[in-house]
């Protein structure tokens, strides 16, 4: 899979009823892919996978295979017990992605044998190129994180736990192991932006952006401010936009799922309420956030 430029997570629209609403999610993923995403990744942690029946990723997984319709790679998620991460990976497969995400065993604690024990199973479900999301649970030493990029299938680590130090380390362990030229490393923080310039430094240049859900224009602003090295706009969206938007999302947790939905919806595609236990942002947290967007597009001159 080559992935360059933003990385797109969608959300998952849900239609009055509670239901997951395929054709917005359609309209959504299409117009990202439209503006210019160098990947989609669908059910995935901005897309409310802790809140989705297997069926419903399954579902929201074959929209956006047939959405797409092979102009960027499309990946979804599996994540949990092995049972329950095989299942869904299984169908992914079967919907036709190109790849899964690879999300850490429910909240048990496990050696570090254990995690490459619980990726090797997973894996084995299907074909499907495996990308491993480090965060929660799976917090792999340097070395465990060589051995599970080794493994057949596993083609890519993301970083979700925040740090760089140790981030840098694995970075160095998996580029010692043959064959891994290819190997790609991705930053998952949320807000990912507000760490990239750091996450640059060590060879981590691939990001998931869940401003791009909502505002494709700053996003794309922001990564072409990072590339070409203008410092100056970096610094603007960074202190008035990111940094603000941040503040905000920090202030409810769950705000890093429910604030792009309510973004969604202030641009003009009502894609509903997040499902519990994540609530819906405040009137005045969402007033606050329509503003924020006002502003970092005036910045970007959209």
């Amino acid at each position: 899979m080559k992935f360059q430029g933003v990385l797109f997570f969608p959300v998952t629209p849900f239609a009055p009823d509670g239901s997951l609403d395929e054709e917005r999610l359609a309209r959504h993923i299409d117009s990202g892919v439209a503006a210019g995403a160098g990947g989609v990744f669908v059910a995935c942690g901005t897309g409310e996978f802790h809140a989705l029946t297997a069926g419903e990723i399954e579902r929201a997984t074959r929209v956006a295979v047939e959405t797409v319709g092979g102009r960027v790679p499309v990946l979804a998620a599996a994540g949990g017990p092995v049972p329950v991460a095989r299942d869904q990976a299984a169908r992914v497969a079967r919907a036709g992605a190109d790849g899964l995400l690879l999300l850490p065993p429910y909240l048990v604690g496990a050696p570090q044998r254990g995690l490459v024990r619980y990726v090797e199973e997973v894996t084995g479900a299907s074909d499907l190129p495996v990308i491993f999301y480090l965060r929660g649970t799976a917090r792999p030493t340097p070395e465990t994180a060589a051995r599970i990029a080794a493994l057949p299938r596993v083609v890519g680590l993301k970083d979700g736990i925040g740090d760089i130090e140790r981030m840098h380390r694995v970075v160095r362990a998996v580029r010692a192991v043959p064959g891994t030229e290819d190997f790609r490393f991705f930053n998952g923080l949320p807000t990912a932006e507000m760490t990239a310039p750091a996450y640059r430094g060590i060879g981590v240049e691939l990001y998931s952006s869940a401003v791009f859900a909502f505002a494709p224009e700053i996003a794309l602003a922001f990564h072409r401010a990072l590339t070409d090295g203008d410092e100056a706009l970096l610094g603007t969206l960074l202190d008035e936009f990111y940094g603000p938007l941040v503040a905000l999302r920090d202030e409810v947790p769950g705000y890093a799922v429910a604030l792009i939905k309510a973004g969604l919806t202030i641009r003009g595609l009502d894609v509903g309420g997040v499902r519990a236990p994540l609530l819906d942002p405040t009137p005045e947290h969402t007033a606050r956030l329509a503003k924020l967007i006002d502003h970092g597009l005036e910045v970007v001159g959209a």
